[in-house]
């Protein structure tokens, strides 16, 4: 392999692939990149068995060939490189690597030992907007459950139907829902549980304007982005039917400011029972006001009030402050409605305005 190239292209295309190669003592190939230099292209791929990601670069290749070189090392020497053409020559398991001001050498693991990145057949796939794909992800990530004692929620779950992606995360104290368009591809049925890690590193590459395709077959899922593609295990097992828990009503409903409500919240959690979370709304539909508190044996209490416009009963529910904050910034707007039954069925935040979001918090039981 024998390629000249320029730093920023280079740079660009390790920081895609750098994040998911990781230490592994049982594989230590699994640390490394491969570099692939191809008609014309360098191809750098790296993977951690679940995700694998391969960008492609802009280069002239004198001479094709492959090796694998520590990622970390790599990306940290090309960025402290001046920008500048840099010129790579592979040897062996050696990689030299030359620019106008300095020469150094590299030594690596032949590619031969490198874990093959399952291909996806790029058909009936469909595409989206880069940006709102990243947005939609954005709001429901961080609801998936970290326990994967229960794969199958530790994933985000994918339908496509009538022109429209459904995304959800649940990890059964909360669940988020997001819909958004499908600017092109199959109208078929077809659900899916992708593992959020991998979504969390699509997020990260996603572009600010453009499309992406999402391709999916029996176990593996490809997203093609610009000059990078994302491949994926998919996750085994039924996803819970969600729907059924979506409180088709709500008994008391208020309109809320997201700013000064959190605030309330934030300021109430000082005083909640620790390992607990717990803060305490109050709907009052006459005084048109919420009243949000939280009392500590050890610290004290707390209670404050904000104007709302409360419509339906009185109501009093607890919740755990955390999942209500987070779900409150991840609303995408400056107000939001908030609806609740009674102090054991699920609230409901929504922004504003419909953007085809919703966010189900379970209350904590006293």
């Amino acid at each position: 392999m024998k390629l000249s190239c320029t730093k920023e292209n280079l740079q660009s295309g390790l920081a895609v692939v750098g994040r998911v190669a990781s230490k592994n003592m049982t594989l230590p190939i699994l640390g490394n990149i491969l570099l692939r230099a191809e008609k014309g292209v360098l191809h750098l791929s790296a993977t951690n068995l679940e995700v694998g990601v391969t960008a492609r670069v802009r280069a002239k290749v004198s001479r094709d060939g492959t090796l694998t070189v520590q990622a970390r090392l790599l990306t940290e020497f090309v960025s402290l490189l001046e920008h500048e053409k840099i010129d790579l020559d592979a040897e062996g398991a050696t990689l030299h690597v030359a620019s106008a001001s300095s020469k150094t050498t590299i030594r690596g693991i032949p590619a031969d030992d490198f874990p093959i990145i399952p291909g996806v057949p790029r058909e009936d796939g469909i595409k989206l907007s880069a940006p709102a794909f990243r947005e939609a992800l954005s709001q429901v990530l961080f609801a998936a459950a970290q326990d994967v004692a229960r794969p199958e929620i530790s994933g985000i779950y994918l339908a496509v139907a009538e022109g429209q992606l459904t995304l959800a995360a649940t990890d059964s104290y909360r669940l988020a829902e997001r819909t958004m368009k499908i600017e092109d591809g199959t109208t078929a049925m077809k659900t899916t549980i992708v593992p959020a890690r991998a979504l969390n590193e699509l997020v990260r590459i996603l572009p600010d304007e453009g499309s992406v395709e999402a391709h999916f077959s029996e176990s593996q899922a490809l997203f093609l982005v610009d000059s990078a593609e994302l491949t994926t295990r998919l996750i085994e097992g039924q996803y819970p039917d969600y729907k059924q828990i979506i409180p088709r009503s709500s008994t008391s409903e208020a309109r809320v400011d997201i700013e000064p409500f959190s605030k309330l919240v934030r300021t109430a959690s000082l005083f909640c029972k620790p390992g607990i979370n717990d803060v305490t709304l109050e709907f009052l539909p006459e005084k048109k006001t919420i009243v949000c508190s939280a009392a500590n044996a050890e610290l004290g209490e707390h209670r404050g009030e904000i104007s709302a416009p409360v419509q339906g009963a009185h109501n009093t529910v607890v919740f755990n402050y955390r999942y209500l904050l987070e779900g409150l910034a991840n609303l995408k707007s400056a107000s939001a409605s908030i609806g609740v039954s009674d102090n054991v069925s699920p609230g409901v935040l929504r922004p504003e305005k419909s953007t085809g979001y919703l966010y189900i918090i379970m209350p904590i039981r006293q």
